[in-house]
């Protein structure tokens, strides 16, 4: 397979022509999955000339987009690639209303999609962090006024981050998530998800973390105004600024996702020629999700 690399949108469009160039490029890189016919659970097939691959038992035809995070895009596989390559490849602020004018999509459309991108961006946590590793907790919309410290509890929104630290104090990965409050059971899960039990972690003195010491190795320090976790808060600051300069709204339900999308541009910062290729990689194996488990209630 000939792999897509860079950033160059030129380059890139002049890669992808046609929708049928992207569905090629969606076949080729199914073709090294394993193959298994969803009707007959045969596992051989041919591939047609549009990509397609048919069973070789029972015939049943199952397309480039299939089984995929592209399934059923009604609006052409090449808008797709387009969204797919400005989300992973930009350093600015995406939004549904400024995609669907930039394509040529109703704004719902484009949200719905994105946020399909999104979902594909989250990680496997395969490759937990280790090293030096450190926690913080944070609120998006500000506190709650009339109160100080994890007194607030409001509507506002919750969530805890960690970053990996390189051994000069750059942030090296980082990992964020929603949480319901600021206790060890909420706490505990960036831990499990994302965090080695080998790794050296840093939070501060807040109470949540120690229940959690007892798996994992926490050194707990003053914040000292944010001065003792200078590169936490800094990403910290910049995933706010992001969301709030960007979105005029975020969801509960979809809070995680728009976290996926910010970290993962910030994890693959060392290997941005190849991040593309990562995103369509991660939107073929991803599992369908339907527009229902996107939409807010």
């Amino acid at each position: 397979m000939n792999v897509f690399k860079g950033q160059n949108l030129l380059e890139f469009s002049d890669r992808f022509k046609t929708d049928e160039d992207c569905k090629e490029y969606l076949a080729s890189m199914k073709s090294e999955m394993d193959y298994k016919c969803l009707r007959c659970n045969h596992t051989a097939c041919q591939v047609r000339k549009d990509f397609s691959r048919q069973c070789n038992i029972c015939g049943h035809i199952e397309s480039a987009t299939a089984n995929t995070l592209f399934h059923k895009v009604k609006f052409g596989v090449r808008k797709a690639f387009f969204i797919c390559f400005e989300m992973s490849t930009t350093t600015k602020s995406l939004s549904a209303s400024y995609m669907g004018v930039r394509y040529g999509v109703t704004e719902k459309t484009a949200r719905l999609f994105m946020l399909k991108v999104r979902e594909a961006m989250g990680s496997g946590g395969n490759n937990p962090m280790d090293g030096d590793v450190h926690v913080d907790e944070f609120v998006l919309g500000g506190r709650d006024q009339g109160k100080t410290g994890r007194s607030y509890d409001g509507k506002k929104k919750k969530a805890v981050t960690a970053v990996q630290l390189t051994e000069d104090g750059k942030v090296k990965r980082m990992y964020a998530m929603k949480i319901n409050d600021f206790s060890a059971q909420s706490l505990q899960y960036i831990f499990v998800n994302h965090i080695s039990r080998e790794a050296n972690v840093t939070t501060d003195q807040w109470r949540g973390y120690r229940p959690i010491s007892k798996a994992y190795n926490i050194t707990q320090l003053p914040s000292n105004r944010g001065l003792n976790f200078k590169a936490l808060h800094t990403m910290i600051h910049q995933v706010k600024s992001w969301i709030r300069t960007t979105y005029s709204w975020v969801s509960d339900e979809n809070l995680n996702r728009y976290f996926n999308e910010f970290c993962f541009r910030i994890n693959r910062s060392q290997s941005k020629a190849t991040i593309f290729n990562n995103l369509i990689t991660k939107m073929v194996q991803g599992d369908k999700i339907y527009h229902k488990e996107l939409i807010s209630n």
